[in-house]
């Protein structure tokens, strides 16, 4: 059995205004990560990423190229215990 973790993780640069919360939700879905993402006021993209240890890594590698339109410069993770506590992948404001 996959190791369940969960990731904490701060994008910015280029990353509102072009579809990133949207296609990371899409990315999410694809690998059956739950968790959420949301905007925050500095203009960076705030994620929760819980699922298989490979799965969570391969949406954080997403992150780091993102949407088409988007500019990443950083990725911040951290890795902290798995709790289960979302049951899907949802965009949150």
């Amino acid at each position: 059995m996959e190791e369940k973790v969960r990731a904490h993780a701060a994008i910015s640069g280029k990353v509102q205004g072009v579809f990133f919360r949207m296609e990371t939700k899409n990315t999410a879905d694809s690998y059956g990560v739950t968790g959420w993402v949301r905007n925050r006021s500095d203009g960076s993209v705030e994620a929760v990423f819980e699922g298989d240890k490979q799965n969570v890594k391969k949406v954080i590698d997403w992150c780091k190229r993102g949407p088409t339109f988007s500019k990443v410069e950083e990725v911040n993770v951290q890795w902290e215990d798995c709790i289960k506590g979302h049951n899907m992948f949802e965009i949150t404001y």
